[in-house]
């Protein structure tokens, strides 16, 4: 029997769910799998959070047998997907409920750090986007769209600014002719300031004959904006809001540079003989 195995063979009897601890010592008093480890809790929980639903991780199993049914005993308390007490599914919930640090497989927490290390760093680019002057974050734009593929080359944006009338921030030529062209709006707004209906109104005007459009802006856009761009007839407009321009930055090495790097691990069962 596998350690996966003997997990569920102690969960198809339990309605009510147990903790990782609980699931260790009934496993351990069966002797239903021999633990060649001073920590047989720690092989207990690693495999629980790799197979449960709603658990996201670079190690996590795509096969899933397990989910959490509360926190409420301050730690995570796992059942049995397949068990016959939750067949169809009904009572299992979409969304975990959030599990305590103890919980946390190393992996996870790797996870989490990184995610919250992205946060941070995403919110000082906007604060540097910010304290820069306009024709700045026109000259950034320009750099991102390239960076994220559009137009022909590297030399294929334009800042333009006030020299082209109407209020047109950058263009793209998607080919050396410049026969299709993308046109940039770029508001470097304090997050208090919404981009609104009236300025993506005035930039589709502003686009003249030029049908593909791309807005951005370091702030967010109100309801009424994004519904003006999907009742657009004849011309593409994407909203790019800060939150969504940060994290282009990030996925191009715009304006950031990757100073570290680690790799995660997992077991190779296949190796082992094991899967």
């Amino acid at each position: 029997m596998t350690i996966l195995e003997a997990i569920k063979a102690v969960l198809s009897k339990e309605k009510d769910g147990l903790t990782c601890k609980e699931i260790t010592n009934q496993i351990l008093s069966g002797k239903l799998y021999t633990f060649n480890t001073a920590d047989p809790n720690s092989i207990v929980g690693h495999s629980l959070r790799r197979h449960c639903r709603g658990l996201d991780f670079p190690s996590a199993h795509p096969v899933k047998h397990f989910y959490i049914v509360s926190g409420k005993r301050g730690t995570a308390v796992y059942s049995l997907i397949e068990s016959t007490f939750t067949a169809s599914g009904d009572d299992i919930p979409k969304k975990p409920p959030v599990s305590s640090a103890s919980d946390l497989l190393p992996e996870e927490k790797i996870q989490k750090y990184y995610n919250e290390h992205k946060d941070s760093i995403k919110s000082q680019l906007l604060d540097m986007i910010l304290n820069n002057d306009p024709s700045f974050f026109e000259h950034l734009v320009v750099k991102l769209l390239l960076a994220l593929g559009y137009g022909y080359g590297t030399d294929a944006g334009q800042v333009v600014g006030k020299s082209h009338d109407g209020g047109i921030d950058g263009i793209i030529n998607e080919d050396k002719l410049g026969l299709d062209k993308i046109y940039i709006q770029a508001k470097r707004y304090a997050s208090s300031h919404n981009v609104g209906c009236k300025e993506i109104q005035a930039f589709s005007g502003a686009m003249k004959k030029v049908t593909k459009g791309v807005f951005i802006t370091t702030s967010s856009f109100t309801k009424d904006a994004r519904k003006e761009v999907l009742e657009q007839v004849g011309k593409q407009i994407v909203l790019i809001d800060g939150a969504l321009l940060t994290d282009l930055m990030l996925r191009s090495g715009i304006g950031v540079r990757c100073v570290q790097t680690f790799g995660t691990y997992e077991i190779d069962t296949d190796f082992f003989g094991t899967a």
